[in-house]
């Protein structure tokens, strides 16, 4: 482990690093004397920290918390991110709202103190300019590696003291020059807009310096070579409880359970929530009983229709030490359990959504990185971090509630990777679903709200005040097109109604969620 002190600017002292001259170090930025770093000890993990620091780096916990070679850790406990908090009105995703008590996938990295292996810095081969801001070479590393792979987490564990801070000055320049940088040129424009829009400021200079910046997101790098074998145990026992809602499709369910018989690895049990809403009904899963079994089966029959019922009802019943959430139409391979159980164990990790896909699909997502979301019907998660978790009854009959289960997790410090393989069929079985359509709250509304309020509900929950408000910039565009409203101001003021609805609605959600 070799660990390099700085003071911002600068590089003060190496330690561990007898056969590296420091006497240059003072005339190379931070991250040129990283690469050689890493050049020099290509097997060592590379260790940055500020000089203020020094004492309360948790330099015996650094080796455990970096279980595998393709991860980017770093820290810095202010409420003040390197990026402005502008960058909301750009990147809408999980990765921007950064919850600082638990580890938490990001690409916004610090210079404060963070952690690599030297083979992820090798594997840039020049394609990254070395900047001279460190913090915006290692936000760069990030925000371009992270969709290749590279598993990128605020770790509050590497200080002892996480209460300890070191201010940023979030800069406008450097702003408008990473969205340039990193994004789509037309997102530049977006940010000016709504920088105008919302908070009456006009940065016109940074935005036209920020068009002299050659776009990164071509840069090829490949980290495919790095092999990762977690050493961190997620594994101990490997049973497995599936847990399927499931709504007037016979037929298809049984198909599942006649995979998961099939298993190369089978599951201890299977449980199942059969609901119908019709009043005096009975189960129509006569097989459950009438055929043999090699799992136990566990059924639950109810008249209170909805999947997130359902899914809290079986959470409620889970035993086993991991739990495969499950649609009642999918189709999986026999080594589907036995493979996903390898892939977890391989990236040490507590959560993860495999692709589920249809027939007419192209497959475009191979690599296994971080997750935007959650798949309530196609994901492992290990039991003993469900404990806190469960789908939250506001988003009852909407959308939402699988990225809002998924939140639960991270906030909770358990990330969600994605897995390309064992793919999962999901055949979109046209029967099934609800006998009589569920009348929302809203239904009878004058002005009907937009958006749906449970995907108010998420945004209220989930997201900065940048990051609404960039969505609200976004609807308003994308949803002009399909409405009948064609004079502009007559639309935005409706649309403005619209949103206000949505907003009445997603509390009153909140509230019973």
């Amino acid at each position: 482990m070799i660990i390099l002190y700085h003071n911002g600017e600068t590089v003060l002292e190496l330690a561990n690093a007898d056969a590296f001259g420091i006497d240059n170090c003072s005339r190379k930025s931070i991250a040129s004397v990283l690469i050689e770093l890493a050049k020099k000890y290509p097997e060592e993990i590379l260790v940055w920290c500020h000089q203020s620091q020094k004492e309360q780096l948790n330099i015996q916990e650094i080796e455990k918390l970096l279980h595998h070679k393709k991860m980017l850790l770093s820290f810095n406990s202010s409420d003040v991110c390197f990026l402005d908090a502008a960058i909301g009105y750009v990147d809408t995703s999980l990765f921007v709202q950064i919850n600082k008590a638990v580890s938490f996938p990001t690409w916004q990295m610090s210079s404060v103190v963070g952690c690599v292996y030297a083979e992820v810095l090798l594997a840039l081969n020049d394609e990254i300019p070395l900047d001279s801001d460190f913090d915006y070479f290692l936000c760069s590393i990030g925000k371009l590696l992270m969709p290749k792979g590279l598993l990128c987490y605020s770790e509050p564990r590497l200080l002892n003291n996480k209460t300890a801070t070191i201010s940023v000055k979030p800069s406008q320049y450097t702003l408008f020059r990473f969205v340039k940088q990193h994004y789509r040129t037309r997102w530049a424009f977006l940010l000016l807009f709504n920088l105008l829009l919302y908070e009456r400021k006009f940065p016109i200079l940074p935005f036209l310096f920020s068009l002299f910046y050659k776009n990164r997101t071509k840069a090829t790098i490949y980290l495919d070579e790095i092999k990762v074998q977690s050493f961190k145990k997620v594994i101990d026992k490997g049973t497995v409880d599936v847990i399927i809602p499931t709504i007037g499709r016979q037929k298809y369910l049984y198909d599942v359970l006649k995979d998961l018989k099939a298993q190369t690895h089978l599951p201890n049990r299977v449980i199942i929530v059969e609901q119908n809403p019709d009043e005096g009904s009975k189960s129509e899963l006569d097989y459950l009983t009438t055929q043999e079994w090699p799992f136990h089966i566990k059924h639950t029959f109810t008249n209170q229709p909805g999947a997130c019922n359902a899914r809290n009802i079986a959470l409620e019943q889970i035993e086993s030490e991991w739990v495969f959430f499950a649609d009642d139409d999918i189709r999986i391979k026999e080594f589907f359990i036995e493979r996903s159980l390898n892939e977890i164990n391989k990236f040490g990790v507590k959560a993860v959504t495999l692709k589920c896909y249809q027939k007419e699909q192209q497959p475009s997502l191979v690599t296994i990185f971080q997750w935007i979301t959650f798949g309530s019907g196609c994901s492992f998660v290990a039991a003993d971090a469900l404990n806190a978790c469960e789908f939250r009854k506001g988003y009852e009959f909407g959308f939402g509630e699988d990225g809002d289960f998924g939140m639960q997790l991270r906030n909770l410090g358990h990330d969600v990777l994605y897995l390309p393989e064992p793919e999962i069929l999901h055949l979109k079985a046209p029967v099934g679903g609800f006998r009589t359509k569920p009348v929302l709250r809203w239904h009878n509304d004058t002005i009907q709200p937009k958006p749906s309020p449970t995907i108010m509900l998420y945004q209220i929950t989930h997201c900065s005040k940048e990051q609404i408000s960039s969505y609200k910039t976004i609807l308003f565009f994308k949803y002009y097109k399909l409405q009948t409203i064609k004079n502009p101001i007559q639309y935005y003021i409706y649309f403005q109604k619209q949103w206000k609805r949505s907003v009445f609605w997603a509390n009153e959600l909140n509230e019973t969620a």
